[in-house]
């Protein structure tokens, strides 16, 4: 899993029959080093949003086999967003939170 934040929204009005009630989200990685800042050297990606996230909003992806949504068939995802998150500590720090 990896955090990211939503940046775009994907439309489409031909795609896959399994992809037609989920919204397709363009997503930024975000490093956790000190604060949560978009991830040099990583590109952004198109994510399938199972929990109603939209633009500007942190949220948790994952990707690859785990990304499969458990009651369609047949719907080729890769990426999909899982959570959308509140607050990021780190140690003592906080270094995100939504409100």
């Amino acid at each position: 899993m990896e955090i990211g934040r939503v940046v775009g929204t994907v439309v489409s009005t031909i795609k896959s029959g399994g992809l037609n009630s989920y919204k397709l989200l363009i997503v930024t990685p975000l490093t956790t080093a000190q604060d949560l800042t978009a991830a040099q050297g990583r590109d952004d990606y198109v994510a399938i949003d199972l929990v109603g996230s939209g633009e500007g909003e942190v949220v948790l992806v994952t990707k690859g086999s785990a990304a499969r949504v458990s009651d369609a068939t047949n719907v080729p995802t890769d990426a999909a967003i899982i959570a959308v998150v509140d607050t990021v500590q780190i140690g003592t720090q906080n270094a995100y939170s939504k409100t």
